[in-house]
């Protein structure tokens, strides 16, 4: 008898929770910094109305329309007002710098978010007219979040753009392409 009241409760209970849920917008797909919405970039997903978070209500839809994302944002990421406006990538202080890696330099399954370790790999036109190596790099290996990733088709490479340090952005734009390889390592990991 008492199991049956307290199942009872709990339905009681469960039935109260829901139906203070109202519609919330998410991303019904991936969006890049400066993307301007569309009703086809969002969708309605039920959500307690005193989640206590910036969540924008699917009633106010409407207002959301035509405006700019700052982030680069993944499907799924409920819409909040901190994430529209003016483009905030890279942030203050960091650089985002686009690399041209071919076959074999970075793992095959790189994605944006991916953490990865930029570490200078000469080739073959590295090398002086005495036979040793110089180098081109003036530091490294360097730490970098992907942001995007762009396969090329004309010559094999795959564009990374990478975000990183200013001074280190700068550093690895000098070095010429061809020259880099992508380690992909924990966030914060060596």
């Amino acid at each position: 008898m008492l199991l049956i009241v307290v199942c009872a409760a709990g339905s009681v209970i469960t039935v109260l929770q829901v139906g203070d849920r109202e519609p919330m917008l998410i991303l019904a797909r991936p969006v890049n910094v400066g993307h301007v919405l569309t009703p086809q970039d969002l969708r309605q997903v039920p959500m307690s109305a005193d989640s206590g978070t910036d969540v924008i209500p699917a009633s106010q839809a409407s207002s959301v329309f035509g405006q700019p994302v700052a982030y680069s944002l993944p499907a799924g990421t409920l819409l909040s007002r901190s994430v529209l406006g003016n483009p905030q990538v890279p942030p203050a202080g960091q650089g985002v710098v686009a690399v041209a890696v071919k076959a074999g330099q970075a793992p095959p399954d790189i994605a944006p978010g991916t953490t990865v370790s930029v570490i200078v790999a000469p080739g073959s036109d590295t090398t002086s007219s005495t036979g040793s190596t110089q180098s081109t790099a003036s530091g490294g290996p360097w730490q970098a979040a992907v942001v995007s990733v762009a396969p090329q088709t004309n010559d094999q490479s795959t564009v990374v753009s990478l975000q990183m340090p200013a001074a280190s952005a700068r550093q690895v734009a000098a070095i010429p392409p061809g020259q880099l390889a992508l380690v992909a390592v924990p966030a914060g990991g060596q």
